[in-house]
């Protein structure tokens, strides 16, 4: 069982609430939907699920039709209690009223080596949650997140990809990414005006280089992204000498688009060895 557009629309009128745009809060009202995020997380009954935006529960609910146990977090004040009312009957739901940018994740998933994020991701945190996560939470090895079309593209996008840039670079770094399905607005209430694509994520079981400082790395992409449009050796002249670029064998007339995760992992051993030569 979850919900469908009609019983989103009654719960909502019967405890005064509406979709709040501050939090970028679009409901799935689609049960197919939900089912079908399920499906393609491959959640089984010995899983252990963090749902991030859980909103009203109609995602919460597909998950709990699997058997796994299903973390549900969800930060509006006025949904939350909904929320718990409407898995109450789950014993595999537990909910949380937190702001999932300001969990003590360590805490939050102490009890289990390895859990899967699942979740309709609110547009304006889809990006740095992700991001975070592959930085700091490495408890959290797998995720299927809905998203936006063109989040989606630019976390798993590749060298010569539109999309490409700082976050696809960082993505590339942790885990591997691919959009597994588009998504209508018509299941949403509201219907956002972008399109909506799930997103799947798999950490490494390491980095794809051990002999790199991740913030370091990611420090030197950012810097070259932040002025895409000039070449290297102007937007990065002040972490990078000519010499560098020479040694590294990296084009200094390339932009930040036409390096690959390898190729910012090789700058950046260049531009460490210099400084640790000193």
């Amino acid at each position: 069982m979850t919900l469908s557009r009609t019983t989103t629309s009654e719960l909502l009128r019967r405890h005064g609430l509406a979709p709040r745009r501050s939090l970028g809060q679009n409901f799935v009202v689609e049960p197919e939907t939900v089912r079908r995020i399920a499906r393609l997380a491959h959640i089984t009954s010995d899983d252990r699920v963090i749902e991030v935006g859980a909103g009203l529960g109609a995602l919460t609910l597909a998950l709990a039709d699997t058997g796994a146990q299903i973390t549900a977090v969800e930060v509006d004040d006025g949904l939350f209690p909904v929320l718990r009312e409407n898995v109450a009957r789950h014993a595999n739901v537990r909910c949380l009223h937190a702001d999932a940018l300001r969990i003590d994740w360590s805490d939050l998933l102490a009890d289990a080596p390895h859990w899967v994020l699942v979740a309709n991701l609110p547009y304006n945190v889809g990006t740095p949650l992700v991001l975070d996560l592959l930085d700091d939470v490495p408890r959290i090895t797998r995720m299927l997140v809905m998203v936006q079309k063109e989040v989606a593209e630019r976390l798993c996008a590749t060298v010569g990809d539109d999309a490409y840039g700082a976050p696809s670079v960082k993505v590339a770094y942790w885990a591997t990414a691919r959009i597994v399905g588009d998504v209508p607005a018509a299941v949403f209430l509201p219907q956002p005006r972008v399109a909506s694509a799930l997103l799947e994520i798999r950490r490494r079981d390491e980095p794809l280089f051990t002999d790199v400082d991740p913030q370091g790395l990611f420090d030197l992409v950012r810097a070259g992204f932040a002025t895409r449009r000039k070449m290297l050796r102007s937007a990065l002249k002040q972490h990078v000498l000519p010499d560098d670029f020479t040694i590294a064998d990296i084009d200094p007339t390339a932009r930040a688009e036409d390096l690959d995760v390898a190729q910012w992992a090789r700058l950046y051993r260049t531009v460490a060895a210099r400084k640790t030569a000193r």
